[in-house]
């Protein structure tokens, strides 16, 4: 981002992009347990905003990992009781209270539910032999938050790390398990660009 601040730290609208994306969830439901996990690096600086903008949403928090992977173990170490869990990246403030329903609906009856959107673009697969045109209907573009039940995904977090875990439901799927895909929203982009800030400040005055 090149901006001097971790992204989720950045302003839209004059308020930090951790701050709304916590606000979608509370929003969805005010009684559920928020667990955040930042670097422990973070924390006085955090609390710091959290005291600028008067932000009284409650939360758990606790220190990240060295990856993702490790960052959503320590969080599920705060995790004591059947539930249901959902994982999501601090920088997609625009996940829509739909999506957020669809995906506990779907963890509550099949166990998981990732929410994922179609591509509208062409695609080609790409290798060291060249490239070529593959189905994009065949695809989907991965989104969070990632709900499981908490004792499937907590067994899924016991394995040994590898780089191939890039999100939680490649964590699942590397245990044998299935994962219901459910339809994402198309706002709910991952904050990571300049240009991403730029569309989400267009989002924030819709």
């Amino acid at each position: 981002m090149n901006a001097g601040l971790p992204k989720q730290f950045l302003p839209i609208g004059n308020k930090p992009i951790l701050m709304r994306t916590l606000a979608a969830f509370y929003r969805y439901d005010p009684q559920a347990t928020i667990i955040l996990v930042l670097p422990g690096s973070q924390f006085s600086f955090w609390k710091q905003l959290c005291e600028e903008h008067h932000f009284t949403i409650p939360y758990l928090l606790t220190k990240g990992g060295e990856t993702r992977f490790h960052s959503v173990k320590n969080g599920l170490s705060l995790v004591t009781e059947h539930s249901l869990v959902a994982v999501h990246d601090g920088v997609r403030p625009f996940v829509s209270q739909a999506t957020i329903h669809r995906c506990f609906e779907a963890a509550e009856l099949n166990g998981s539910g990732i929410p994922a959107t179609e591509l509208v673009d062409s695609i080609r697969y790409v290798d060291e032999k060249g490239n070529k045109a593959v189905n994009r209907s065949n695809y989907r573009l991965v989104q969070t938050p990632q709900v499981f039940q908490s004792a499937l995904l907590k067994e899924a977090y016991q394995q040994e790390y590898t780089p191939g875990f890039t999100d939680d439901a490649s964590v699942i799927e590397a245990l044998g398990k299935e994962v219901q895909l459910v339809e994402g929203n198309k706002e709910n982009i991952k904050i990571t660009t300049p240009f991403d800030l730029e569309i989400a400040t267009i989002l924030i005055e819709k």
